[in-house]
């Protein structure tokens, strides 16, 4: 428990098997009184065995979902658990679990904390293509919020138990909607969004998938994600 509260971590994992267990580790040794869920994205690896063997609860799925369909399988365990706070952190280690506390701390007047890595802690920067996308969306997604959010992209996230049991029962799984879709749906149904700096790291193991083909793309399915969010009832 961190502050009264019962909170789940929950690790969307799809072929991690290199870095799982040093996260794992981590967390425990940072956040010795929280529960940790790796959800198992039908990974070709041995991430399940990793993770077990490392302590964590384990959710395998039968094949790759993505991280939406990953995070909907976490949320429902959390509600079926009877958390009070659900934490998303990647599995690659980029994510620094001293942050959760202060994820957690946020949520006294939110209903959704996102760690941001513009916010200025940490020295994450991107350009070109991407950049302009994640301009765009926090332009976009400050003003439909209320608040002003410059990182609506981050994986690094705290919800309470309102949003448990929302994201439970509904969580888009297609790419991106995990994070502009639901904060569309989170900002327009009257729930609270905050941000709070956060620091990003390098990937513990693996290496990340970047290049100026996949950025334009990138870019393209932000605007398209972001349009068809704002369109649908």
């Amino acid at each position: 428990m961190i502050n009264g509260k019962r909170v789940l971590i929950i690790l969307p994992a799809w072929n991690e098997a290199a870095s799982i267990a040093e996260v794992i580790a981590e967390i425990r040794g940072e956040l010795p009184g929280v529960d940790v869920l790796v959800v198992d994205d039908g990974s070709a690896d041995t991430t399940t065995p990793v993770a077990l063997a490392a302590g964590a609860v384990v959710a395998t799925l039968p094949y790759n979902l993505g991280v939406g369909g990953a995070m909907r399988t976490g949320y429902r365990y959390a509600r079926d658990h009877d958390y009070d706070v659900a934490v998303q952190i990647d599995a690659d280690g980029q994510h620094d679990p001293r942050y959760v506390p202060k994820l957690i701390d946020a949520l006294s007047d939110a209903n959704l904390v996102i760690g941001s890595r513009f916010a200025g802690e940490g020295g994450y920067r991107v350009r070109g293509p991407r950049q302009w996308a994640m301009v765009m969306l926090s332009l976009v997604l400050s003003r439909l919020a209320h608040t002003k959010l410059t990182d609506t992209t981050s994986g690094f996230k705290a919800v309470d138990r309102r949003l448990i049991a929302m994201f439970a029962r509904w969580y888009p799984a297609e790419y991106l909607g995990d994070t502009i879709e639901a904060l569309v749906r989170v900002a327009r149904s009257g729930y609270q969004v905050r941000q709070v700096p956060v620091a990003m790291r390098s990937r513990m193991a693996g290496t990340p998938s970047a290049s100026p083909v996949k950025a334009t793309l990138y870019l393209f399915r932000a605007f398209l994600v972001l349009i068809l969010a704002l369109v649908r009832a």
